[in-house]
């Protein structure tokens, strides 16, 4: 079993690293690692408000060995005391503390810290894999040990995730996307009020459009064997935040090369994946994309558990009347899972087992 470290491991994405790593087959938690406010504590106690109530975010209850982990300090942690670390640190403290891990150990991160170095890929399962050899330049250009492989922005991962297909059978010439995001993808800190959200949508998240508009390019591009070449296509983005726990939805207006019918483009979407899905990762589904011909689908609370978490819901593909080649639709993927903790579990057992060779 490899020895993993969760550095972040209160905050939200932290606890769904946690969840997710329960029972894995290859991986074992064997440090939790957090602020200096929450050093030096147990787990559960780390996670006590000023109230004495526990802020464990997530369904499945809080196991007790998990409970009882000592929490350890992010600044002075010894990353080789296990083979993998994930980083769900928030972005400042990443860009501090990853390049230190990554001296000696492998970083698997749900930050954005590193997203845009020239070194540094965002893989996405099934959609850029090839990419995972720009790791070993990251490794001789900066000469480390380890490396920093950063998760996507979780706005736009299963919109990548579904225009890989159109691109790759159709092209793209252009794409205007709307996300409708869920509440959990702002985090506790600054987070999120129930006056903010209630009977409400905010029409404006900071930050959140130009990543939108400028990573799909590059997880979509083509690796040259020292860096990313992005895809040309360009996007232009609306983000807005809803009442929503869970589950990101996106409507997606897409310009193709080629024309291309909605049943193409569901049949292109249907077959995508399959490759990558008989590699059998342990965290990774049979289907990476799953379309729906309901007009009222997909939605949040019925569609962002589809894969356990992982799979991309895909409905309501349509020819659009105004733009020329134009395509259509309205995909979910879960913001926590595909989008943040369990996507970078997939990247690692990819990684570990296919880069590293570990397993």
């Amino acid at each position: 079993m490899l020895k993993i470290a969760i550095v972040g491991a209160t905050g939200i994405v932290g606890q769904q690293a946690i969840v997710s790593l329960l029972g894995h087959p290859w991986f074992k938690i064997e440090k939790l690692v957090a602020s200096e406010r929450s050093a030096g504590k147990k787990y559960r106690d780390a996670l006590k408000d000023a109230s004495g109530s526990s802020k464990w975010w997530c369904t499945e209850e809080l196991p007790q060995h998990i409970a009882d982990m000592m929490v350890e300090e992010a600044s002075v942690f010894d990353p080789t005391s296990v083979d993998i670390i994930f980083s769900t640190m928030d972005t400042a403290v990443a860009k501090e503390l990853e390049p230190k891990y990554a001296k000696t150990t492998p970083v698997i991160s749900t930050a954005s810290a590193f997203r845009y170095e020239d070194d540094t890929p965002i893989l996405i399962g099934g959609v850029n894999m090839e990419h995972a050899a720009l790791l070993a330049v990251q490794q001789k250009n900066r000469g480390w040990k380890g490396f920093i492989s950063p998760k996507s922005n979780c706005t736009i991962a299963g919109l990548t995730v579904s225009l890989k297909p159109i691109l790759d059978n159709f092209g793209v010439k252009q794409v205007m996307m709307v996300s409708q995001q869920a509440m959990s993808g702002a985090g506790r800190t600054p987070g999120l009020s129930a006056m903010d959200m209630t009977e409400n949508v905010v029409p404006y998240i900071p930050g959140e459009e130009p990543k939108a508009e400028t990573e799909p390019q590059k997880i979509l591009g083509k690796f040259t064997g020292s860096s990313i070449s992005h895809a040309s296509f360009g996007i232009t983005a609306t983000c807005t935040r809803v009442p929503v726990l869970d589950g990101h939805l996106v409507c997606a207006f897409v310009q193709t090369e080629k024309p291309c019918t909605p049943e193409d483009v569901k049949k292109a979407m249907m077959n995508f994946g399959k490759e990558f899905a008989e590699l059998a990762l342990p965290s990774s589904p049979k289907h990476l994309i799953d379309v729906t011909d309901g007009p009222f689908r997909p939605q949040p609370r019925v569609d962002r558990d589809n894969g356990g978490g992982m799979t991309v819901t895909v409905g309501r593909i349509r020819k659009d009347p105004v733009i020329e080649n134009g395509i259509k639709y309205v995909c979910l993927a879960h913001n926590t899972k595909l989008g943040a903790a369990k996507g970078a579990l997939q990247t690692a057992e990819y990684l570990v087992k296919n880069y590293l060779k570990m397993v």
